[in-house]
């Protein structure tokens, strides 16, 4: 970044830069000290949410005198907020180093990780980059009663920005549906301002999770927090009005005859209708979507929408968001070489060549507006990007980014993987991302989500074998702790016993899934392929590996032989109970996704030191656990 830019701004915006842990590029460390003045006040949004409520809980968290945050808040220090309430919190921001932060200090609880607390308890008004590089440690190294130090995204303001009139700098949490456009209006802000604050153009993507620097030239104030109301109810149309009753008998056998005549073309146009449709279906049978390789082989129609209605949620999707390319046939075409062979990945996806980087793209059938509506909203590292969409002749096109090194399941089976390997320490980071990512997805997007269908094949890796979570068409929403369906879809051996026995959906389906997952990751081995004996459900088959005498000997005979023992034993058996917890026929009784994620990144750092050493460097593992 030359210095040109950072007098005018604080630094290039972080974008999803934030979600992933490893990447410590300089956005994601905090704001640039460029400003005049070294310490100035300085203002964050935070949104109310439990046990953050009362100012003094908020103000507590993010260090910020009680007294003030009241005050501008238009709140008695007493107060308690909504739940989402947006809060303006003022803070003293100065610099620490090259970056301008705000200091507060956090006690770890059970389960946290930096990434938890940088986004879930300090929303993103940290980063998990930030609080390990400011605390000086990783993320398996923070313990139930730790006291970490926290650096809150705050900036003063350049000097360009000072002759501009600018006084104060505002950090503000993107949430979904936010645009430069829309925090201007809400904080009377310039465009223009806020886009070099953060050095980003007016066709860059905002992410939830984020913050972008908003210029005041004034404090804010608490009615620009106040979120605007729903729309009125549309008026009920004005009465008729009253005719004379010698008109009214007069007009009588002319609504006798409109009706009539009414009825008849009515009746004459359903009856077209019918004989259309029965006469379609008897030369076209509907194309079904069939998920690979489903336990039961249902046939899911085809959405009969028209190409008109179809054109409008494209229309709709590029005028709701600037995140998603809308691509045209001809640009996809030229990118695949016409779809040719040579391009073809496998089923309907082929690689296009797009501006100079490498895209997959996929054909789709059917309705995709949720796909399309879950993937514009999430923003994490381990999970696929879409970027754009194209609808062509009756079909949808999804874009999405390129993994270089193709599924999962091309590397993990040992008897047809045509060569390809997978170390002990590449699968454990692969199950690591997995677990990060489907964390997301049950505790960090709004509302949580059910993938439903984790499997090898949906598990995509990229050049540096980090694992990207993929095919979201049947995910949906977790309504409560439990929901039911009848409607049982999913691949055969990922699906838990409650969904497949009672159609009970909840986010343990996910885990029970991935529990599948790890063991084929550490056996090298389908799912169908452990299925060896009759009747022997995969959790009784585990369990008899953990039963036996000499454990660590059982799991070793279990273990993928390819891996020639090039891991710690003892941290196999760590694993083996892992999955044994995440395959209990007791959905209340496996481990939450924030548990695994836990476990693994611990695993992943001592199998690690294991690696380096060769030798027993990890007994405080097992001590702690």
């Amino acid at each position: 970044m030359c210095f040109c830019s950072l007098i005018h701004g604080q630094q290039l915006y972080a974008a999803k830069a934030t979600t992933d842990c490893s990447n410590k590029n300089n956005s994601v460390l905090g704001y640039s000290c460029n400003g005049l003045n070294t310490t100035c006040q300085a203002f964050l949004i935070f949104r109310s949410q439990p046990p953050y409520t009362t100012v003094s809980s908020i103000s507590t968290l993010l260090n910020s005198d009680p007294s003030q945050l009241s005050a501008i808040n238009s709140v008695p220090e007493t107060a308690s907020f909504d739940t989402n309430k947006l809060v303006i919190v003022p803070v003293n921001c100065s610099c620490s180093g090259t970056y301008s932060q705000a200091n507060t200090t956090y006690v770890v609880k059970a389960g946290d990780t930096p990434f938890s607390i940088a986004n879930n308890t300090f929303q993103g008004l940290s980063t998990c980059q930030a609080v390990q590089d400011q605390n000086r440690r990783s993320t398996v190294d923070i313990f139930p009663g730790d006291k970490l130090h926290i650096p809150i995204r705050c900036a003063c303001p350049s000097k360009n920005q000072t002759d501009l009139g600018i006084k104060y700098l505002l950090s503000y949490l993107i949430t979904w549906g936010d645009t430069a456009d829309s925090i201007s209006l809400k904080f009377g802000a310039e465009t223009g301002q806020i886009l070099e604050a953060n050095q980003i153009d007016e066709q860059a993507t905002v992410y939830p999770f984020t913050t972008l620097l908003v210029p005041l030239q004034n404090p804010p104030s608490s009615n620009q927090t106040i979120e605007p109301p729903p729309p009125p109810a549309p008026s009920p149309p004005p009465p008729s009005p009253p005719t004379s009753p010698g008109k009214s008998s007069s007009k009588t056998w002319i609504y006798v005859v409109v009706g009539m005549l009414g009825g008849i073309a009515l009746t004459a146009f359903i009856g077209i209708i019918i004989f259309l449709a029965v006469f379609r279906k008897g030369r076209k049978r509907s194309d079904p979507v069939i998920v690979s390789e489903i336990f039961e082989a249902k046939e899911k129609p085809l959405n009969k929408k028209l190409d008109e209605e179809s054109q409008d949620f494209l229309d709709d999707i590029s005028g709701i968001t600037h995140s998603l390319k809308v691509y045209k046939f001809k640009e996809l075409e030229a990118a695949t070489d016409n779809f040719s062979t040579s391009c073809w990945i496998k089923g309907s996806v082929h690689r296009g060549l797009i501006n100079g980087d490498y895209a997959a793209i996929k054909k789709i059938n059917g309705d995709v507006s949720k796909e399309i509506d879950l993937l514009n909203k999430v923003n994490h590292f381990n999970l696929i990007r879409l970027s754009g969409v194209c609808f062509s002749d009756g079909q949808w096109y999804l874009v999405y980014e390129y993994a270089d090194n193709g599924a999962l399941s091309d590397w993990v089976y040992s008897s047809n993987n045509d060569g390809k390997l997978l170390n002990w320490i590449q699968r454990m980071q692969i199950a690591s991302d997995v677990a990060t990512g489907l964390n997301y997805l049950h505790s960090f997007t709004s509302p949580p989500h059910v993938h439903k269908d984790i499997t090898s094949s949906n598990i995509l890796l990229d050049s540096d074998f980090r694992a990207k979570i993929a095919n979201l068409a049947m995910a949906r929403a977790a309504e409560g702790e439990f929901a039911l369906t009848r409607h049982i879809i999913g691949t055969k051996g990922y699906m838990a016993p409650e969904y497949l026995e009672n159609g009970v959906i909840s986010t343990k389906l996910d885990v029970y899934a991935f529990g599948v997952l790890i063991l084929e990751i550490v056996t090298g081995k389908e799912v169908a392929a452990l299925y060896t004996e009759e009747n022997l459900n995969l959790s009784d088959m585990v369990s008899n590996v953990l039963s036996q005498a000499d454990i660590e000997e059982s799991t070793r005979q279990f273990i993928d032989p390819s891996l020639e023992g090039n891991y710690s034993s003892e941290l196999a058996v760590y694993v083996m109970r892992l999955i044994d917890s995440c395959l209990n026929k007791n959905p209340a009784d496996r481990p939450d996704m924030d548990e695994i994620v836990q476990s693994l990144s611990r695993i992943l750092t001592l199998s690690l030191n294991w690696e380096s050493s060769n030798v027993s460097g990890y007994q405080s593992f097992s001590r702690s656990t």
